[in-house]
């Protein structure tokens, strides 16, 4: 190790690494203005192997977005609509489980539901729809409704955090997806999605599920009007909560797409690679007791998701199917991918693929 960084700036954080110990804010905003890349990305690829080995995992799973019909509408999205505008919509009960049971045939671990905050949809529309996903797919994990989503259940029905988390359990829900975390900071919030719950409520949400037994993901949207010290103060706000519950299965970078969103006249530019490089290395960094990082191939394209690999990610994602939210934001990526497309990049890559479902017990590997 000392030949590799005898000559580097980031040498002290790379003996920190190499001997186990935490990284600071501090550390994490020198990691972030450093120009040296593939200094972070090898000790990020360190990390990675001593988490996970030479494993890159995927899922095959299946997205559905049940409306996208919100109160909210957040400047950062493309995707959300105001219940009277031409092209918004509700999926009916029929509808998601005939497309849940489209699903049958092609081995599916995991079903993926996210939506808008619709003002007329009650607690047990959103029951139902578990109880017949879960009929249409006994053996498959619901991975649904951010945080963002139960707390307006919560409120819209005067009930508590933990009661609508054990009502949705109840009827079927295993997990809940990261989505809805965009930045914690306030100053950042204001700007982007003003009318979003704080970032002490959606790690209050998460907290609340993990105390229960559910294991959750986590997120950042980078790439638009925060400051990398912000990026750091998010990642080491999950840090702290990791610590106390132990609850959080990953962390997902998600690049921001400005397109057809209210933050697009700011003329934000869509993130770079080496931007995204480098969030995912700095986070497998940071996020020390986290233990996977996983790369969205749908927001920074399969090409460079395979070169994140190497940056301190050991997830690609899944097979997705029928993706809206980035898509309506510019996402310029299929909407799907093949698991023998998913198997190749990773093998090209020089990893080991697995199939996981979404607690990350194996399926399938080698192949």
């Amino acid at each position: 190790m000392q030949e590799i960084f005898n000559n580097s700036e980031l040498r002290d954080i790379a003996e920190k690494v190499y001997s186990g110990r935490r990284l600071t804010r501090e550390d994490g905003i020198r990691l972030y203005r450093s120009n040296d890349l593939l200094t972070i990305g090898r000790l990020a690829n360190y990390v990675r192997e001593q988490k996970n080995g030479n494993n890159a995992y995927f899922i095959v799973n299946r997205h559905i977005n049940h409306t996208n019909i919100c109160v909210n509408r957040c400047q950062l999205c493309a995707f959300g609509r105001d219940a009277d505008d031409p092209e918004a919509y509700v999926l009916s009960l029929d509808e998601i489980e005939a497309k849940a049971r489209s699903c049958r045939n092609e081995k599916i671990s995991e079903i993926h539901i996210v939506g808008g905050l619709h003002p007329q949809l009650p607690l047990d529309y959103y029951l139902e729809m578990l109880r017949r996903v879960r009929r249409a797919l006994p053996n498959v994990i619901i991975q649904s409704f951010t945080a963002v989503e139960v707390d307006y259940l919560a409120r819209l029905h005067n009930m508590s955090l933990e009661d609508v988390l054990k009502a949705l359990m109840d009827a079927g829900l295993d997990s809940l997806p990261g989505g809805g975390a965009e930045i914690f900071a306030p100053r950042v919030r204001k700007i982007i999605c003003s009318k979003k719950i704080s970032g002490e409520r959606w790690l209050e949400v998460h907290k609340a599920a993990h105390r229960l037994g559910m294991r959750t993901n986590s997120t950042m949207l980078y790439g638009h009007v925060e400051t990398i010290e912000e990026r750091i103060d998010h990642m080491l706000a999950l840090r702290e909560a990791q610590d106390e519950t132990g609850g959080f299965l990953t962390f997902i970078p998600l690049a921001f797409h400005p397109q057809n969103t209210q933050l697009e006249p700011m003329k934000l530019a869509r993130t770079t690679g080496y931007d995204d490089l480098k969030t995912y290395a700095i986070s497998r960094l940071m996020l020390d007791n986290f233990d996977h990082i996983k790369a969205f191939w749908i927001l920074i394209g399969p090409k460079l998701a395979q070169v994140s690999l190497s940056f301190g990610v050991d997830d690609l994602d899944g097979t997705v199917v029928e993706e809206n939210i980035a898509h309506d934001a510019g996402a310029d990526t299929d909407q799907y991918m093949p698991k023998k497309r998913l198997v190749e990049m990773i093998k090209a890559a020089g990893r080991y693929p697995v199939e996981r479902d979404t607690l990350y017990n194996v399926l399938g590997e080698g192949f």
